[in-house]
C-alpha cells in the first residue's frame, strides 16, 4: 500500500510538472506571435531617437525567451541593431537627432568606438546630438563626448582619472584549500595561469598590460581631444591630477558644455525641434526605432556578403548563445562557403580564445572558404589567443585601436586535489591500471615527471603549429611570429604595426573591403549562425539559463569572479586563451 501511495504520488508531480512546461511553452509560442504582429513601430514626423544603453551589449540582438515569459524585462539590442538603427536614423527624415542618455555603457572599449563611429557618421546629416546623464562613466563619457551638447546635473559626476587595469589571483585561495595548479605553458607573456599560481603580477605581465593599458589610453585621449577641441596633455593633466572633481570642474575644464537639470535639458530639445515650450517631444527608443521600416534597399539578393559572428568562449560541440561551439560556426562557415548567392565571408570575431583543439576545427573552415571567396576579419573587443588563431588564415583582418588581440600562446592546467581530497575532506583513492600511463590527467594524484615531459611536449607541438598557421596566413616568417608571440597582449594599434592586423576599422569597412575583393557593389548581408527562436532557445538548456539568471540576479557585479571560476573548472585539453576580463569605465 505504502509503494502504491509512492507511485502515485510521483504520478501526480510529473503530470503537474509536464502540464507547468506544455503551458510554458504555449504561453512562449503565443507571446512570440503577439510580438511579431506588434513589430513595425510608428515614427511620428520631428521626433528624437532616445539612446539609453544600460545593459550589457553583445555582438547581436539574442531573442531571449525569459523576456517572453515575463521573467526578464531585458529588451536589448546587440551592437549589430544598434549601429544599423544609427545608420538608418541619419537618412530618416523623421528623426530630427539624438538624445543621449548616458551613464554607464557596459561593453568593451572596441564596442563602444564602433558606437562612437556611428554617432560620427551621423552627424554629418547635420542633425544634432545631445547629452546628459547625472553621472558620466568613463566609457559612457567617451561616447558623449561627440554630442553637439554635454549636459551634466548640476550635483551630478563625470568620472575623468585615467585607465586602471585589476587582476584577481586566487592561489591564496587554492594554497588554503591545498589545491596544486600544475600548470604546462609555452610563452613567456603566457599568464593566463598566473591568477592560479602567483599572488600578483609577474614582470613580463606587468609590462604587456601597461603596454596595452597605455595604448587604449592614448587612443581614448586622442580621440576626446579631437572632439572636444581640448590639447590632448592638457587632458592627460587633468584626469592626472583628477582636477575634475564635481559637475562645475567639468564645466571648468571644458568637459562637459552646461550644468542643467532634466527640464532645462527638454527645453533645449524643444527649442532644436522649434516646437513651443509646454508640447511634447516626440520620441522614439532605440529598441522601438529598430522594428521600424527602412525604406533604403534590401540589395541584390542573389548576390551576398555572409557576416559570420564567431563570439565567446571557444569550445568544442555546439555551445550556446555565451560560448563559440566548434561545430555550430564551422557549420556556419561551411554553409557560407558552398552557398553560390554568398560571395565573400566577413568573420565577426569577438572572444578571448579557449580550447585549442576547437579553435584548430574553426581555423580549417576559414583556410577553405579562402580558397574560393575572400574571408576578411572584423575583430570586435577581443580575438586573443584563440580567437586570433581562427582569424589569422583571412585574406585581411581589421581591428579597432582598442581591440584586444595576439596572445599567441598555449597553456594546460591539471590540478593536483590529494592533499584537498585527503586532508580536508577524509577521502582516499585506490585502483588498478594496465599501463603506466593509464590514468594520466588522474587530479586525485600529482603529475609523474613522465607525464609532465608528455603534457609539456603536445603544448610544444600546438604551439609551434599555432604558430606555423600565423606564419602562412599572414606571410611572415615563424621566427618573427614567435618574437611577438610568447602570449604577448597587444592593441589593435599595436597589432597594425607588428603586422598581426591589416587596418584599423569597424566592421562596417570589413563588409566594404569584402565586397570590393569580391568586385560587387550591390549586395544583400546575410548573418550565421541562425539566431535560435525564443522557444527554441528555451527548449535548449533551458535549466541552466534559468540557473545562470538567477544566479546574476543574486551575486550581481560579483558574477564575474564567479563565471572565471566556473570557465576555469569546465576548461578541458590544452588552451590557447586570453588571461583578462578587461572592462574598462
Amino acid at each position: 500500500m505504502k509503494q502504491f501511495f509512492k507511485f502515485v504520488l510521483a504520478s501526480v508531480v510529473g503530470f503537474i510538472l509536464s502540464a507547468f512546461i506544455l503551458f510554458v511553452i504555449a504561453l512562449i509560442a503565443i507571446s512570440v506571435v503577439i510580438s511579431s504582429a506588434e513589430k513595425n513601430t510608428d515614427v511620428a514626423n520631428n521626433s528624437v531617437l532616445h539612446i539609453d544603453l544600460a545593459y550589457p551589449i553583445k555582438e547581436r540582438t539574442v531573442k531571449n525567451p525569459l523576456t517572453y515569459m515575463g521573467i526578464n524585462e531585458d529588451k536589448s539590442l546587440g551592437l549589430n541593431d544598434i549601429l544599423s538603427s544609427i545608420k538608418k536614423a541619419a537618412s530618416d527624415s523623421r528623426i530630427k537627432g539624438i538624445y543621449l542618455d548616458l551613464s554607464s555603457v557596459q561593453a568593451g572599449m572596441a564596442t563602444v568606438e564602433e558606437i562612437r563611429n556611428a554617432l560620427l557618421e551621423f552627424k554629418k546629416s547635420k542633425k544634432f546630438i545631445v547629452a546628459y546623464s547625472e553621472v558620466y562613466t568613463q566609457g559612457a563619457y567617451y561616447l558623449a563626448s561627440v554630442a553637439d551638447k554635454v549636459y551634466l546635473n548640476p550635483e551630478g559626476l563625470l568620472e575623468f582619472k585615467g585607465f586602471g587595469a585589476e587582476l584577481t589571483f586566487f592561489k591564496g585561495t587554492l594554497d588554503k584549500l591545498e589545491i596544486e595548479p600544475q600548470v604546462i605553458r609555452v610563452g613567456t607573456f603566457k599568464s593566463a595561469v598566473e591568477p592560479f599560481i602567483l599572488d600578483k603580477m609577474s614582470d613580463a605581465n606587468r609590462l604587456q598590460v601597461t603596454s596595452f593599458v597605455g595604448s587604449m589610453y592614448d587612443h581614448f585621449l586622442t580621440q576626446i581631444a579631437s572632439s572636444r577641441g581640448i590639447v590632448k596633455d592638457s587632458l592627460f593633466a587633468i584626469a592626472n591630477d583628477l582636477k575634475v572633481q564635481n559637475a562645475s570642474e567639468a564645466v571648468q575644464y571644458k568637459l562637459a558644455d552646461a550644468l542643467a537639470y532634466k527640464d532645462e535639458v527638454l527645453a533645449d530639445l524643444r527649442k532644436r525641434l522649434d516646437i513651443d515650450k509646454d508640447a511634447d517631444i516626440k520620441s522614439v527608443s532605440l529598441t522601438d526605432y529598430n522594428d521600424a521600416k527602412d525604406s533604403g534597399s534590401g540589395g541584390d539578393n542573389d548576390k551576398r556578403i555572409a557576416v559570420v559572428y564567431a563570439s565567446g568562449e571557444i569550445t568544442g560541440g555546439e555551445g550556446n548563445d555565451e560560448t563559440m561551439g566548434s561545430e555550430r560556426i564551422s557549420r556556419a562557415i561551411r554553409k557560407a562557403r558552398t552557398d553560390k548567392k554568398v560571395k565573400a565571408v566577413v568573420l565577426r570575431v569577438n572572444s578571448p580564445g579557449g580550447s585549442a583543439l576547437a579553435s584548430d576545427v574553426i581555423w580549417r573552415e576559414v583556410v577553405l572558404t579562402k580558397k574560393v571567396k575572400p574571408v576578411i576579419v572584423s575583430m570586435g573587443d577581443l580575438a586573443a589567443s584563440g580567437g586570433y588563431y581562427i582569424s589569422c588564415a583571412a585574406d585581411s583582418i581589421f581591428a579597432e585601436p582598442n581591440t584586444i588581440t595576439g596572445s599567441i600562446g598555449v597553456f594546460g592546467i591539471i590540478p593536483n586535489m590529494q592533499k584537498f581530497f585527503n586532508h580536508k575532506l577524509g577521502i582516499t583513492f585506490d585502483g588498478v591500471k594496465t599501463g603506466k600511463f593509464s590514468d594520466l590527467g588522474n587530479i586525485t594524484r600529482p603529475l609523474t615527471d613522465a607525464e609532465k615531459v608528455i603534457i609539456q611536449n603536445e603544448v610544444n607541438r600546438i604551439y609551434n603549429g599555432f604558430t606555423k598557421h600565423v606564419a602562412e596566413g599572414r606571410k611572415k616568417e615563424q621566427a618573427y611570429i614567435n618574437s611577438i608571440g610568447q602570449g604577448r597582449v597587444w592593441t589593435g594599434a599595436q597589432a597594425v604595426k607588428n603586422g598581426l592586423v591589416d587596418r584599423l576599422g569597424n566592421i562596417d569597412d570589413a563588409v566594404k573591403s569584402a565586397a570590393k575583393m569580391a568586385k560587387i557593389s550591390d549586395y544583400k548581408i546575410v548573418s550565421y549562425p541562425a539566431i535560435k527562436s525564443p522557444l527554441q532557445s528555451l527548449l535548449d538548456n533551458s535549466g541552466d539559463k534559468l540557473k545562470d539568471y538567477f544566479t546574476k540576479l543574486q551575486l550581481g557585479d560579483q558574477y564575474k569572479y564567479y563565471g572565471q571560476v566556473q570557465e576555469a573548472l569546465r576548461s578541458t585539453g590544452i588552451q590557447a586563451r586570453l588571461p583578462y576580463y578587461i572592462t574598462i569605465n
